[in-house]
């Protein structure tokens, strides 16, 4: 998705599995912790610009402080951490307090995060809360993550008592609260939060706001997932992006974000 919004990766792998975590059994899977390290010291022998650091997945504080390496070696670059830990209340398999606490560590050097609402609990010490939102809720949830660091904070996935289900954005430099307004479908597919992570970032490097970015985000991740259902295909294997990539490459100016 990145690299049809026109953003050149240099992906480094923190680790491979044969398949994702839920629905095909026990995968195979190779921590490439050994290779990060060495990665890192191969690149700071280039002198290679980077614009944008971007992390998700970590599966240890060997790799949370080697992504902490990452953001000194750039310190100019635009830092986005997508801090997956858990969903729907409950801490992913093999997540310790230790990792979490560097998970946390990492988000408050970052300018953008982009937590879903267990995410955001874990980011801020509390007990994830899995009833919606009041406006007020969402509006202080964001306002305390930000404080921990980031200019930018993107909430995935809130229920509001507007009876909405939405993306929320806090932009503090420009003081807006945001939110991008998607309609709510009963299934669940892997992979989604690393696509809108993914579209969002690209966004903002290609000169979105907060809010257009989010809302692009937004956009793609429903018409994929709205693909998906129409196809009928199987959720195990995630969403069929190969159909919608093309939707990124048209530059549509992102216009269905709101106040919060």
């Amino acid at each position: 998705a990145m690299s049809v919004m026109g953003v050149q990766v240099c992906p480094l792998p923190t680790a491979v599995l044969s398949t994702h975590t839920g629905g095909f059994g026990t995968p195979a899977r190779r921590d490439l912790t050994d290779y990060l390290t060495e990665a890192l010291a191969h690149s700071r022998t280039l002198g290679l610009p980077m614009e944008c650091v971007y992390t998700g997945y970590l599966g240890s504080v060997a790799q949370v402080a080697l992504c902490q390496g990452l953001f000194a070696e750039w310190p100019a670059a635009m830092k986005v951490v997508d801090p997956v830990m858990g969903d729907h209340g409950k801490l992913y398999h093999g997540f310790t307090p230790e990792l979490v606490q560097g998970i946390r560590e990492l988000a408050t050097h970052a300018d953008v995060i982009t937590p879903n609402l267990t995410e955001a609990a874990l980011l801020l010490g509390e007990e994830p809360n899995t009833a919606p939102l009041s406006l007020g809720q969402a509006r202080s949830l964001l306002a305390r993550l930000s404080a921990l660091g980031p200019r930018v904070v993107v909430i995935t996935g809130a229920a509001l008592t507007t009876g909405e289900y939405a993306n929320l954005c806090y932009d503090r430099e420009r003081g807006g609260y945001w939110k991008s307004v998607s309609e709510y479908l009963p299934v669940r597919y892997p992979g989604t939060g690393d696509l809108f992570a993914a579209v969002l970032t690209a966004g903002l490097m290609q000169g979105d706001s907060p809010a257009m970015a989010m809302d692009r985000a937004t956009r793609y991740v429903e018409i994929t997932v709205k693909t998906n259902v129409g196809y009928g295909a199987d959720s195990r294997e995630g969403v069929m992006l190969e159909r919608t990539l093309g939707w990124l490459t048209q530059k549509e100016l992102p216009r269905g974000y709101r106040t919060l």
